[in-house]
């Protein structure tokens, strides 16, 4: 399946990792955060990406044109540094279309102006640029297939530290305050699986998951799949230096083409 990586936002929370490149391209070790994302749909056999690109796309754009595979990739250097030759490769298989989406066009304004290139496609993947997971994407897939529905996402559990508050409605005694992680809570996580009949119900200017949604809703064709593995949002800067710390562990759940060699283990943070 094609794959829509929605690449254009602000990014204004994370301005403390630099203004000079868009939250996308924001490094985790030698990488940019998108090609985590990009690297884990490949490995289950996703290697056709659209970036629906916005703030800063020429960043985007220029680092692919000028992608250099020995970064990540073991390779012999012989003739005096004049011959490299790769022993695995990370993108030779992949085919990435870019598109301008707009500067403030909305995720839902954003699938609507790549539309021409899913033509002939029943079924996509698209996700949010800026989070990364060890989510089963092929069970999502079964899942979403299965049911038939036009939308699926993944819903994954609250990570931030905040806590809940249970009131009494009358006189706003608290009864309880319990961890959000620890509450029945699930919030949406993206990772969608989506149907080309999504398109008759996302309308101009609209919002993906807020109108379109909510339609979805009312026509019975909205699933989840919930996901109570590993899951993380780059919003904050504290937020990248924690998928940073995982990273230079070498503890990065969301590395599962590592763990399909044995070189990793997946955890829980």
């Amino acid at each position: 399946m094609k794959v829509v990586l929605f690449c254009g936002g602000l990014g204004l929370r994370i301005r403390e990792a630099g203004d000079s490149i868009p939250k996308p391209m924001v490094p985790i070790g030698y990488r940019p955060i998108l090609w985590h994302l990009m690297r884990y749909y490949a490995h289950y056999g996703h290697r056709e990406f659209i970036l629906c690109l916005g703030h800063r796309g020429d960043a985007i754009k220029r680092y692919f044109l000028e992608y250099e595979e020995c970064i990540s990739n073991d390779f012999v250097l012989s003739d005096g540094g004049k011959s490299v030759r790769l022993l695995s490769s990370d993108t030779d298989n992949w085919t990435i279309t870019f598109v301008d989406t707009g500067a403030e066009a909305s995720v839902g304004q954003r699938l609507r102006a790549v539309r021409q290139h899913l033509a002939g496609d029943e079924w996509f993947l698209a996700n949010y640029a800026d989070n990364l997971s060890d989510v089963p994407l092929p069970k999502v897939i079964e899942h979403a297939q299965s049911r038939g529905k036009l939308a699926t996402f993944v819903s994954v559990r609250p990570s931030q530290t905040f806590h809940v508050v249970h009131t009494d409605p009358t006189s706003a005694d608290v009864k309880a305050i319990s961890a959000v992680t620890a509450s029945d809570i699930w919030m949406n996580g993206g990772f969608f699986v989506l149907k080309s009949g999504i398109f008759e119900y996302l309308h101009e200017g609209e919002e993906l998951v807020v109108e379109c949604f909510q339609r979805l809703i009312e026509k019975q064709q909205l699933t989840t799949y919930r996901h109570d593995g590993f899951w993380h949002a780059m919003d904050t800067f504290k937020e990248k230096t924690a998928l940073e710390d995982l990273f230079s562990r070498g503890r990065a759940p969301w590395e599962v083409w590592r763990d399909a060699r044995g070189a990793g283990k997946t955890m829980r943070q």
